[in-house]
């Protein structure tokens, strides 16, 4: 079983227990929903993760979760469950993964539509553009911890691997 953590007053949280619901079915491996928007419903969701007994932890990109990294880290590492993030700086600070969009990859974006704006482009005549950079972090310290190998194939396309 796989626990999601998602902020419910996120008005994405929907779409993204429906997406992953499909691909646990997909899967065959039942999903546990987690929600937490205050402080103390991540720890009382961390309590429930533990007590359903779950095989790992997934969490919704959200800034609520952002701002709460080390939190997060903490509470999967004290109840030793392995948790993919969405951001580079979860696995700096001891998460296991992070997969996501590249912050440095949207910042260049920014400074180049930034650029042409300030040399004369109209705003609304600029394409709307989706992240194109993706960046995988693997911890090996936290593997280590949690007693789990990371295959070889994983880390032959992890951007950053931490040791």
């Amino acid at each position: 079983m796989i626990a999601l953590l998602v902020n419910p007053n996120n008005p994405q949280t929907e779409g993204i227990i429906i997406d992953m619901e499909a691909a646990a079915r997909a899967k065959r491996l039942r999903l546990h929903v987690l929600k937490a928007s205050a402080d103390g419903e991540i720890d009382d969701a961390f309590a429930s993760l533990v007590q359903q007994h779950a095989d790992g932890l997934v969490h919704e990109a959200d800034p609520f979760f952002t701002a709460r990294s080390e939190q997060l880290v903490a509470l999967a590492s004290h109840n030793a469950v392995p948790a993919i993030y969405t951001r580079r700086e979860f696995a700096v600070s001891g998460g296991l993964n992070s997969y996501g969009t590249s912050l440095t990859g949207a910042f260049r974006q920014a400074g180049i539509y930034a650029g042409k704006i300030l040399n004369g482009a109209k705003p609304a005549d600029l394409p709307v553009q989706q992240p194109t950079t993706f960046e995988l972090v693997v911890n090996l310290k936290t593997a280590k911890a949690l007693g789990l190998t990371v295959p070889p194939s994983i880390l032959a396309r992890a951007d950053e691997v931490i040791e």
